[in-house]
């Protein structure tokens, strides 16, 4: 294949209720999609941070710039394109894991449509479907919590998934339980806002008899998230501390986590995520894919990676309707708990032209060929 265009296309997409999590609440889906353009298919991709450097470093501004001034031009370059060329060139430049997944994926979708593969089939995704989870934000009361999880239980999702924070985790955690019962599949994410001082108190969280926590202490500390597991029963599951296969075999072999949340962004893209899939399952570690409030465009192939053999756990790759009231794809929509793994070319969805057009902030051109 060869590079012709590629096209930045800011959406901004409102959610159906605000998501607050411990670094802050979320009103709108604003990002941007990747529209890379070749002389043998085109690949569309989703940017999965936020206009601010909360959740991590990366955001929607500078993302783009990285792509227009330093990756672009390096890809570009390249006598033949395709994701087998793609990592010598990506790996010159340090970091900016979110803005290359971005890259690598829009490229990566093009080049399966060329060939008329599935990513699904690509990634070596064993599933038709598979289960879904939900995450639960940061709510005003208990009660109002207690009344989205009844709803979201109503709908069909097999697992909840809690955000919790200093102040809020005890006691919603606790009513959940008695609530709904101790059959209930139940995890909590504290999006790092613990410290090992805390061990004691999280240490109550075992009573409830959680698939895991995630995430609890300040990311890449490794060493702390050890420390703590050693005074947990609840399994520690690792998110933002994990940021490639190298990081995954270090954190199971320290025992810092016996779970692996693997975000194919947070990792540089799918073909990563897939090492980190294969590192955790050779070791028997539980992995499920986690999410970021995707669009159609990144939910797809996110369940496309969801359907590798070791996700064992259900993901947080909810239905649309979870967040928006209306999608930028067709819908993605709960069938008996579960979403199908898209089995078209490439990640399988499009943007649909008219919801584009409803939800484009601007567009622009970030290469084009002499």
């Amino acid at each position: 294949m060869k590079l012709e265009r590629v096209e930045i296309v800011h959406v901004a997409i409102p959610l159906v209720s605000p998501f607050r999590t411990s670094f802050g609440t979320m009103t709108t889906k604003d990002t941007f999609l990747l529209h890379v353009v070749t002389d043998a298919a085109e690949g569309w991709s989703e940017f999965a941070g936020d206009p601010e450097p909360l959740y991590c470093s990366e955001f929607v501004a500078g993302a783009e710039i990285v792509l227009r001034d330093f990756l672009l031009p390096r890809v570009a370059a390249l006598p033949v394109l395709g994701t087998a060329h793609l990592a010598p060139v990506l790996d010159g430049i340090k970091g900016h894991e979110l803005a290359k997944a971005a890259l690598e994926t829009a490229v990566l979708d093009a080049e399966l449509r060329s060939y008329g593969m599935p990513l699904a089939t690509y990634l070596g995704s064993v599933r038709e479907r598979v289960p879904a989870g939900v995450s639960v934000g940061i709510k005003e009361s208990v009660g109002e919590l207690l009344d989205a999880v009844e709803g979201y239980l109503a709908e069909g999702y097999v697992r909840i998934k809690l955000k919790i924070e200093p102040g809020w985790d005890l006691e919603p955690v606790r009513a959940v339980r008695e609530r709904f019962g101790a059959d209930l599949p139940l995890q909590v994410d504290a999006n790092t806002a613990y410290t090992l001082a805390d061990a004691e108190h999280l240490r109550r969280l075992d009573a409830f008899g959680l698939l895991l926590i995630e995430e609890p202490l300040a990311e890449n500390n490794l060493y702390a998230h050890a420390r703590l597991q050693q005074r947990l029963a609840t399994p520690v599951c690792l998110d933002e501390s994990l940021h490639n296969a190298r990081d995954t075999a270090s954190a199971i072999a320290m025992d810092a986590c016996r779970v692996v949340n693997v975000k194919p962004a947070r990792v540089g893209g799918y073909l990563e995520a897939r090492r980190v899939h294969d590192v955790a399952h050779a070791h028997g570690v539980p992995v499920w894919c986690g999410g970021m409030l995707e669009t159609g465009i990144g939910r797809a192939p996110n369940l496309a990676l969801a359907a590798l053999p070791g996700c064992t756990l259900p993901g947080d790759t909810s239905a649309s309707s979870r967040y928006f009231a209306e999608d930028i794809t067709e819908p993605f929509v709960l069938v008996d708990g579960h979403l199908p793994v898209p089995r078209s070319p490439g990640i399988g969805v499009e943007p649909l032209p008219e919801a584009l057009r409803r939800f484009a902030m601007g567009r622009r051109d970030l290469y084009t060929a002499l």
